[in-house]
Order: structure tokens, then sequence, then C-alpha cells
């Protein structure tokens, strides 16, 4: 049959399948797209179910039209074929959005509801918080609101089954109630309700449902770890009486659990359907032989997954490159260089690289690198650096010190963090300036010298007032401050650094990227204001380099899901940065950041380059850094490590050993003592017979053993187990 032509055999299986429930787990460029596609064309050519019988549901609207089009395209070639015509296929929402408004009568609201978006939402909460909750939106800011009522719903909570235990819930309650009775009395839903609503109504409403059953025969899920409580009712819903339920996904590729997806949905898939059919998709069509067993070691290691053998019948290609940079800009000068390298010497087209990493602040340096090298480069799924909103909002109040007269910075700031400065109070002090003959920011530095001049009373008066107070502050010493304390000082008396915290790891992305910053001021802190500001303006005017096309893709490792390079620089692999910070006392956490880890490696095509520092600055602060433990997980032969021309002579300023080429050894009655238990402290320096000389930077205990951070002179940094490691305490 045409439509089994080039499938290997575990796809054929998968696409020719029995009835039933079936699972297809699919490792990285497996072809788990076209398995799904033929799947669907399978049943309808081979199997001659109605496309109207068939309910296919996905995560993206392009991944929707994607298969559509396969799909389409498939059941043109075949004879007699049927088309696809009333096939339900699309996005879980976008499917329950179609379902809601078929049953209207059975819901709460009407059938031309309204779907409100993220800025809609946002403005009906700070409204229910300051008019019916009247709650300071400081502390109790709309997004973090929201971020908890989204949970809430995906885990298809309503206010009537929510259970408060503690006062911030006491205020969650109330506002998910208000929340509720604002939306349905709009005739509204937001995106979470499409899937509550049609869960909820599954749940309740046997008729309904019984219907649905009756009428739909198959319903396929794509990236089915992603899926939601409230997906996986639903899904579970439509297939229950006929149990035809296809899933295809990957546990290893499960990188959303900060957006409610749950990768135990898998586990719970197997448990609630003994008969299932599991199908794994091992063969792998994409990368190398190398970057697969480099892979593999690394996702290995997670306990809570299906184990599968990955293998490809292409050849091992080039070992995997690991560098050891001195610091970020060394790292993202060497990402520049190497790409540079390649497509000079015809290697690879500079749209077949991709540079990826952790979090969005980590692309500040590695744009401003290649705008400085001339080179241009896109940037997918973040907005460029200099243009995101927080950094717009940071910018805005340096600007505003420098010259009092920026309307557009005032307006910018004037209420951001809100406090309580609305459009009513800036039209009166507008209307003030102009019978004064100045600009609105110079009024209001006369305000605040001139508290009679004030004619805006109430609260309001008071905010502005104060608000004023703190812009001359902030004006009186601009020009005796460095940059960076200048900034802080502007960061910690607006608090604007807790206004971004809503809880979210959106929020933490926008105060880090508030932090790179503040890093930014700290290093040029010797410059003045003025010319600070007009370099940032310069830099960001990148527009035309950042909309090329055949040029290297910037990308954070949530974004790369899905794509595939011939190479891919993987930058920023430290502790506290892959793992991130938080992931390290939380084992469920620790294992999604593996598996991005597995998710950015297993992008590569041809190529793939592993980065990391000797030092970094973080939280404005420039430290030491440890090699992420998932590199330690790679087989030694897989690897070609380099470092960077500079790190001997930047070691030796770091650690200075002084005349003697080898220091005395430490006496045993020496004086500093390690903590109980322990043979090493932080300081220390120790002699390896294979690394050299060292000195220890971190231990601590690790069961019965004692694991040691040590930095060698020449090997770099090393994580050494005190037992194995057989090092000499050295003076000193």
């Amino acid at each position: 049959m045409e439509l089994l032509e080039g499938l290997n055999e575990a796809q054929i299986k998968a696409v020719t399948a029995p009835d039933g429930p079936v699972l297809v787990l699919a490792g990285p460029g497996s072809g788990k797209t076209r398995v799904l596609t033929r799947r669907v064309a399978y049943l309808i050519q081979d199997h001659g179910v109605p496309p109207w019988r068939i309910i296919a549901v996905t995560f993206t609207n392009k991944a929707a039209r994607e298969m559509r089009s396969r799909i389409e395209n498939m059941m043109e070639k075949e004879p007699g074929a049927n088309g696809t015509k009333g096939l339900m296929m699309g996005t879980f929402h976008a499917t329950c959005a179609t379902i809601m408004r078929r049953e209207a009568a059975h819901l709460p609201v009407s059938r031309e509801f309204v779907i409100y978006d993220t800025s809609d939402q946002l403005a009906l909460m700070k409204e229910i918080i300051t008019t019916e909750l009247g709650l300071d939106e400081k502390r109790y800011s709309a997004d973090k609101l929201l971020n908890r009522i989204s949970t809430l719903k995906n885990d298809l909570i309503t206010p009537e089954t929510f259970r408060p235990n503690s006062y911030f819930d006491e205020i969650i309650h109330r506002a998910y109630e208000a929340y509720r009775i604002r939306l349905l009395t709009a005739d509204a839903v937001d995106f979470d309700d499409l899937l509550l609503h049609t869960a909820l109504m599954f749940r309740t409403n046997c008729e309904v449902l019984l219907r649905y059953q009756n009428t739909v025969d198959h319903v396929l899920v794509d990236e089915f770890q992603d899926t939601n409580a409230a997906q996986y009712e639903i899904v579970r819903h439509l297939s229950g009486l006929r149990k035809n339920l296809f899933c295809v996904g990957d546990e290893d590729q499960s990188i959303y659990r900060w957006r409610g997806a749950d990768y135990k949905n898998v586990l719970r898939l197997k448990s609630d359907y003994p008969e299932l059919t599991t199908i794994l998709l091992e063969q792998n069509y994409r990368s190398s032989q190398t970057i697969l067993e480099a892979s593999r070691a690394v996702i290995d290691v997670n306990q809570q997954r299906t184990p599968k053998k990955l293998f490809t019948e292409k050849e091992a290609g080039p070992t995997i490159i690991l560098y050891e940079a001195y610091d970020e800009r060394d790292e993202a000068q060497f990402v520049v260089d190497t790409i540079a390298t390649l497509v000079a010497t015809h290697e690879v087209e500079p749209g077949g690289c991709a540079v990826m990493y952790r979090t969005n602040a980590q692309s500040r340096t590695l744009e401003e690198t290649f705008i400085r090298s001339g080179l241009p480069y896109k940037l997918v799924g973040a907005t460029r650096f200099y243009a995101r909103r927080e950094i717009k909002d940071t910018i805005a109040y340096l600007r505003l010190v420098h010259n009092i007269d920026d309307r557009v910075s005032l307006r910018r700031v004037i209420n951001t963090p809100p406090r309580g400065i609305g459009d009513k109070t800036v039209a009166t002090l507008d209307v003030y300036a102009d019978s004064q003959g100045v600009s609105a920011g110079a009024a209001l530095l006369h305000l605040a010298d001139s508290p009679d001049a004030n004619l805006i009373g109430g609260r309001a008066g008071s905010a502005l007032t104060g608000f004023a107070h703190l812009l001359a502050g902030w004006r009186s010493v601009a020009e005796s401050t460095p940059l960076g304390r200048l900034l802080q000082l502007i960061l910690d008396e607006t608090g604007f650094l807790e206004s971004l915290d809503d809880g979210t790891d959106q929020g933490q992305d926008r105060i880090d990227n508030v932090l790179e910053m503040l890093k930014l001021t700290n290093e040029v802190e010797d410059i003045p204001l003025v010319e600070f500001l007009e370099e940032i303006a310069l830099v960001s005017e990148v527009d035309d380099l950042t909309e090329a096309t055949n040029a290297p893709t910037l990308l954070t490792l949530h974004s790369a899901k899905g794509l595939e390079f011939d190479v891919v620089l993987l930058v920023g692999l430290e502790e506290g940065v892959l793992p991130h910070s938080r992931s390290l006392d939380d084992l469920e956490q620790m294992e999604e950041e593996r598996r991005l880890m597995y998710v950015g490696m297993t992008r590569a095509r041809q190529r793939l380059y592993l980065l990391h520092t000797f030092q970094r600055t973080v939280w404005g602060k420039s430290d030491l850094s440890l090699p992420s433990r998932f590199i330690d997980d790679i087989p030694a032969h897989l690897l070609s490590t380099t470092r960077g021309a500079g790190m001997s002579q930047s070691y030796r300023h770091q650690t200075t050993w002084g005349k003697s080429s080898r220091p005395p050894r430490i006496s045993e009655d020496d004086s500093t003592a390690s903590p109980a238990g322990q043979q090493f402290k932080s300081g220390q320096r120790v002699f390896h017979a294979r690394f050299g000389e060292g000195i220890v930077i971190e231990s601590r205990r690790s069961g019965n053993d004692e694991e040691v951070s040590v930095v060698f002179e020449e090997a770099g940094l090393k994580r050494l187990m005190a037992s194995f490691a057989n090092m000499e305490l050295l003076e000193g």
C-alpha cells in the first residue's frame, strides 16, 4: 500500500495497529508526525472510517495545519479517496471551542461567547483587585492571581471545589469567584475555560457525552506528554465508549511542566487502559550516532520514563566539542567564531546553525557579540533583549533621569510598577505643565520642590508627589554615582523587581532579564549615562539583522521543541544555569532540566557543541562556575575537550600559586580544620596524580562519601569523590 511506503517496521506497526488504546512512544527524530498523519489516512482509506468520525488534536495551529496538509496530499494520491471533509483536526483549544458552540445550550455561556486574550484577562483582573477586592496590586498582582487560577482550571478545580489552606489561598478563592462571575456576565471565556467547560460538561451531562461517544470512532492525540489534567480527561471521555485512543508522545521530551503539562499522563494511560498496546519508535533519522549516544547517556539517568534504545543508520560523525570558556563574553565569541569558520569553509549554511540557552537573559551577550561582529541572526521564541518590556521600562527610568523632558519615558514609568497614578492624574499634570510653559517632567520636579503647587489632591496627588521626590533624588546623584549603583538604587526604591515576581517561571525570566541589565551597567559603570544610553540605542536598532532568513538562530531550549539544525551550540552548561538553580533541591524539576538538555542535544543533525564557563556573572555577581552535572553523564570518548585561549592566564590570575613549583604537603596538625566529617573545604590547595595542583571551591557530603569540586590549573574544574580521588592536601 502506498500509505506504508518508506516506513520502518515499528512505524508500520503503529500505523496499522488494531482498534483499541495505543500508545506510540516516539523518540526524537523518529518520524512521529509521519506516523500520526498516515494513521489518520489509514483509518479513512483502508478502514473506511468516515472523516467526521475522527478527532485529532495537537498543541499548535502550525502542527495542525501541517498534519492536515499532509493527510490531504496523501488522500489525493490514493485511488477512490473520499477526502478529509468533516475531519476535526486542530488544537485542543480550537476543538473545545467548536464543541462548546455546538453545545451552548448545556453551558453557562451562549454560542456567541467571546474569548478573552491575555491583555483582556489582565485588564479584568486588575479591575477586580482594585475595585472589588480592595487589594494592593503591588502585593497581589494580576499576573500572579491569574497564573494560580489558570493552574486550578487546568486541574479542573472550580471556585466551589477549591479548598483554601492559607490566607493567600483565600485571596485566590475570592479573586477566582469574582473573575468567573465577571466572565460569565460578559458572555466570555478565557483559554483555560475552553478546556474546563468542555471537561465539566462531559463529566456532568451524560446525554451530551453519550452523543459524542457514539459519534466519534477514533481519537488521536499528538504530543501526549504535554497534556494537562483537563486535556487528559477530555480525551478519555471522547474515547470512553470504543476506547479507540491513539496517543503519540515521548516522556523524555516533556519540558512544559511550568504551564501545566504532566508527563505522568503517560503512566496514567497505562494504568487506566490495562489492554494498552505500546509501540516504541526507536530509529532516529536526524542525528549522527555520536550525538545520539551522548543524548541517550544524559536521558538514561532519569528514573520515571520508559527505557528506549535509540539507534540510527547514519555514520558516527564528528565528536562532540566540549568548550570551557573563561566567561560569557568568551563563550559568545567562541559561538560567533565557530559559526563563521564553518560557514567560511562551506561546511554549513548560516541558517543551519542554532545557539540554544536555558533562559532568555542569556541572549544579551550573544546578541551583542553577533552585532559587533557584523553577523546577522534570528531570535526565535523571544523578543530581542532590548525590546523586552521590562528592559524598555528599565531604560526608560535611566533616560528620564538623564533627560527630564523625555515625555515618552515619563509616560512609560510614571505608573510602572503601579503606584496609583492613572490617566486622569497624568492628564491633570499635563494641564499644569502647559500652564507653567514646561514639560510634564519639569512640572513634576516643581511639584516636589513646591508642595503648594500641587493642584492634585487625595491619594493620586500623594502618589504623584512621592514619585516626584524619587525622581528628584535620582537626578541629584546621577552624575556622581556609578551607573550600576544608580540603577540598583532605582530598582530598590521603586520595588521594580518585586513587581515582576508573579510566582511563575515567566516572571522569574523577567527578573533575570533586569538583573542581566544590572550586570551590564556594573560592567560599564565608568562611562557617563549619556554615552551608555547612546550605545544602547545603537545596539537596539538591529531589526534589519534579526529579520535575515539565512542566519543562525538564537533560541531558548523551551522554544527548540520540534526543530532541527545541522549544527547546535548549547551554552551555559553550568550548575545553577542548566540545571537551573530552582531545580537543585527538587527531583521532579531536576528530571525536567535533564529533559531540556536532551531536547537541545537531539536537535543537532551533524555537529554538537557544549559550552560552559570558568566563571559567570549571575545576579550581578561574578563567581566561579561548576560545569553542569549533565556533562559528566556523557562518555568521555564521545567528547573532544578544549579550553579558551585565555584560560591559562585567567586561571593564574584567579589562583596565584607562588614561586614554588610544587608547594609542600600540608602537615597533619595544620590549624585549618575542615567541617566535621569532611576532609576538604573551600580554599584548600590540593594535588591530584592525574590533574596536578588545584584549589577546592566546594565540598559537600554525598552519602558516606565526600564530593569535592576542584579547579585544576591545566584540567579546569572537576567534581571528584574523595574516596577515589586520593588527593593530597598542600599548604596555603
